[in-house]
């Protein structure tokens, strides 16, 4: 069974939308699907086979104060208007397709960190509630997100541990793999002021998340290789965006957006073969 894995990055995930979205054209729908943050956001359109709505929201909204902006840290202590983004847009403005969604037949994996153990679960998409928590937990990057809170548990995004969670996949069954990056092959991280800052600011409430955070580049470089590993064992596709390609996580020019959203669309139509050999 193929596996599709959705890498997070905030806007950077529009080229991973494109690709989905030539899958969608193609009529190639994976059976597993799984990822974090917004990589994984973007995929439940493609499970609910809605095509351009992960661009249609960003060219409509992503100027709009109300989806991204400081005053939203006044109301939800949030730089996102959580309401806004993951209940008045999926519910209202930009309906999400919740029943073609609950029928997809396949599995949907979102990766979240714990809090309090500082580590990652994987929580099934399939309990998605109508206000969307699972997606906000998977995207609560600290400093621009309040902890999430459902059930008894809190969460933090789920790329501080799993960024790429293709072992995860690999663990459930996967033998082959669609592994979709939204940085470009010269890519390696390292330690961020945000990881620093973070790290001091919520290590006393969650000391267990000290580690994760501050070793988060490591982890995620190390994860980048075994993925080429895969890739050149046959057992994996990753498809990244060019140098020329990538974009800023936080992208403010829609222009570039939807450039970012094109090169991955055309990015797949040109390795479709090679995709479509991974059912075989």
């Amino acid at each position: 069974m193929p596996s599709l894995i959705l890498e997070g990055g905030t806007f950077r995930p529009i080229f991973s939308a494109g690709v989905m979205d030539a899958l969608l054209d193609n009529n190639i729908m994976f059976p597993y699907c799984i990822g974090v943050s917004a990589g994984i956001t973007n995929g439940f359109s493609y499970l609910s086979k809605q095509k351009r709505r992960n661009l249609d929201i960003l060219e409509q909204y992503r100027q709009d104060k109300r989806y991204l902006g400081i005053s939203n840290y006044f109301r939800c202590k949030s730089l996102f208007g959580l309401d806004f983004v993951f209940d008045e847009i999926p519910n209202k403005l930009c309906p999400f397709d919740m029943d073609t969604f609950m029928n997809y037949e396949g599995k949907a994996v979102v990766g979240v960190t714990n809090a309090k153990t500082g580590e990652t679960e994987y929580l099934d998409g399939k309990l998605i509630d109508d206000k969307c928590s699972m997606l906000r937990a998977t995207c609560a990057l600290p400093i621009f997100f309040p902890v999430i809170k459902i059930g008894e548990n809190e969460y933090y995004d789920g790329g501080i541990c799993d960024p790429i969670p293709i072992r995860k996949a690999i663990a459930d069954g996967n033998e082959k793999h669609l592994i979709i990056l939204t940085r470009p092959k010269s890519y390696r991280k390292s330690l961020s002021k945000n990881n620093i800052v973070a790290s001091k600011l919520i290590c006393k409430r969650y000391p267990k998340l000290k580690e994760p955070l501050l070793t988060r580049h490591i982890q995620y470089n190390k994860t980048v290789k075994f993925c080429e590993e895969l890739e050149a064992q046959g057992k994996a596709i990753i498809l990244r965006p060019s140098e020329e390609g990538a974009i800023e996580s936080f992208e403010k020019d829609i222009d570039k957006l939807r450039a970012g959203y094109n090169h991955g669309y055309n990015l797949a139509l040109e390795n479709l073969e090679a995709i479509k050999s991974l059912f075989k």
